[in-house]
């Protein structure tokens, strides 16, 4: 496409088309709806791919991949009313994850606003809790300063979702207004004070621990940790679903800091004396609902490093603090001259650690994911990228699997069920040559899984695999903990979910041993287009580390007393 011609009248649908190539934008991902016609319009003549989606939740989690996987905004188009409420779910874990996303939504008339017009809503007040901005652009010749505002907005700082509305008749009104330069990513830098004071604080330590995680990374920052970590020898662990920013089987990764985590490693943290947390916030479940490291004040020193200032001290006080994004932080850390190291055996025993607690284990039933996720371990090739939404199911994933490195996973640090299947559709479809795997329970596949339609449609070839245990499992686990031998609305009828991909056009098999997946998997990578095993697992076996009747065994034995 030609540059526009700024000296010319523009509608404001082609206004914010011609901004969007300008920042980069080569994709965005959506649901059509008649509130934003003009925009879809504008899209006709550019080079600018629309993927079509088949649900807005979907289409906002694709956006979110995106954005994780390119490290741009990833952009998300829905109409007014129930597009923008079904988006809702992806800018919520677009927020809590720092990825950088553009949401447009299509708005009722300037000429109706304000009379509870026919899906109108307030996005300001909708989405104000959940997005670095949101505002509405009421008038053509102000969308390049909008746009320019978003993406800065987005990608600056601590990365996060940003919300625009277009009201229908902005979209036709006809501006001449000159475009705007593409934006410019704005990150603090770590002082050079800071950064001599943490090398003291390194050479002073006998057990330091380090926490990688948080949005706003990138291949050269990851580099740049894995030489600095190597340097210094240190252990890592990464915050919840953010174990793809060191390769897994470096000898430095000593494992995930979040749900189900390792009781050795848990214990290295509570008791290392320097605990470096680079891009994590500290959330609830990477310090195990605030237990891990005592509030306010940590009894090890503490350093914290993130690119938001706002996160700096909120729950937790620190000996260093320093605002930076990742990118700067890592350069300066990998130019530090190493000091004289006490910990080399510690490193080696939190990464032996992590080797035996990665070993398959026993559970009920005919099927054992443990050795099924070992096996792919061993098969997949290193830059698969595996995707999965919220469930027990993912423990599996998150404890047996060895992420290869920078995004090798994508997986909603919110929690939010749905996530896996559109993320790994728009894996597919930015990374054709790479191999997509997503794990997803039965309640979870459920959610957004009408997206294998957008699979078909974009030949977007992805193993899925639907861990089917009849329950919302989480949710099951809670309940039998809490109220024993009550189970009230967490059970699940499913379909064949391997006729159901048959009806896509997939390839569809049902697994009900171990033995049997290695088969099914090996046809399943021979099929020519996507394909989905269906495993069927023993209710019993809730998580690698516990099961369901023990569960409720131990909270009956609790209520006796």
């Amino acid at each position: 496409m030609n540059p526009a011609d700024t000296t010319l009248a523009r509608s404001g649908a082609q206004i914010l088309v011609d901004s969007l190539k300008i920042h980069g934008v080569d994709m965005a991902f959506g649901v059509p709806g008649e509130s934003y016609l003009a925009v879809l319009d504008s899209m006709y003549d550019s080079d600018m791919k629309f993927v079509i989606c088949r649900q807005e939740g979907g289409a906002a989690n694709m956006a979110d991949a995106y954005g994780k996987l390119t490290g741009q905004p990833g952009i998300c188009m829905v109409t007014r009313g129930p597009g923008a409420t079904n988006a809702s779910l992806g800018i919520h874990t677009s927020h809590q994850d720092s990825t950088p996303v553009i949401l447009f939504v299509g708005q009722v008339g300037n000429d109706v606003v304000e009379r509870e017009a026919f899906q109108e809503i307030d996005y300001r007040r909708m989405f104000g809790p959940m997005a670095k901005w949101v505002a509405q652009i009421d008038r053509a010749d102000r969308v390049p300063e909008y746009i320019s505002h978003a993406f800065h907005t987005a990608m600056s700082g601590r990365p996060g979702p940003v919300v625009l509305a277009l009201p229908e008749d902005m979209q036709t009104q006809m501006a001449t207004v000159p475009d705007t330069g593409r934006y410019q990513r704005v990150a603090a830098h770590p002082g050079a004070d800071q950064m001599k004071r943490l090398r003291e604080m390194l050479s002073q330590a006998q057990r330091p621990m380090v926490i990688v995680g948080g949005g706003g990374w990138s291949k050269a920052a990851c580099d740049d940790l894995q030489a600095f970590v190597t340097a210094y020898n240190l252990p890592v662990g990464c915050s919840y679903r953010c174990q793809d920013l060191i390769d897994n089987r470096d000898p430095h990764y000593v494992g995930d800091v979040a749900v189900g985590l390792n009781p050795k490693l848990q214990e290295r943290f509570k008791t290392c004396d320097l605990l470096l947390v680079i891009g994590a916030r500290l959330g609830e479940w990477t310090t195990v609902n605030y237990t891990l490291f005592d509030v306010p004040r940590p009894k090890m020193k503490f350093v914290h490093v993130h690119p938001g200032a706002e996160e700096l001290g909120r729950v937790y006080q620190g000996d260093l603090l320093i605002n930076s994004g990742m990118p700067e932080f890592t350069a300066s850390a990998r130019a530090l001259e190493p000091v004289k190291r006490a910990w080399d055996e510690w490193t080696r025993g939190a990464r032996a650690d992590l080797e035996a607690w990665q070993q398959p284990v026993q559970v009920p039933g005919k099927v054992n994911m443990s050795e099924i996720v070992q096996y792919l371990r061993n098969t997949l090739p290193r830059d698969t990228i595996v995707t999965n939404g919220a469930g027990n199911f993912s423990l599996w994933a998150h404890r047996f699997y060895q992420y290869g490195g920078f995004r090798t996973q994508l997986a909603p640090t919110s929690g939010a069920m749905g996530y896996g299947v559109p993320a790994g559709v728009a894996a597919k479809i930015i990374h054709p040559e790479r191999t997509v795997v997503t794990f997803a329970g039965d309640g979870d596949f459920l959610m957004t899984g009408q997206e294998l339609a957008t699979a078909a449609q974009y030949d977007a070839k992805v193993l899925f695999i639907v861990v089917n245990n009849g329950m919302y499992g989480t949710i099951r686990m809670h309940q039998e903990r809490e109220f024993p031998g009550r189970v009230s609305g967490t059970g699940l009828k499913n379909p064949d979910f391997a006729m159901l991909a048959r009806a896509y056009g997939f390839h569809g098999e049902i697994v009900e041993t171990t033995a049997d997946f290695q088969g099914a998997f090996e046809r399943a990578q021979k099929a020519p287009t996507s394909a989905l095993i269906e495993v069927r697992v023993d209710p019993d076996a809730i998580s690698p580390r516990a099961t369901l009747s023990g569960i409720r065994a131990e909270a009956l034995k609790g209520k006796r007393k």
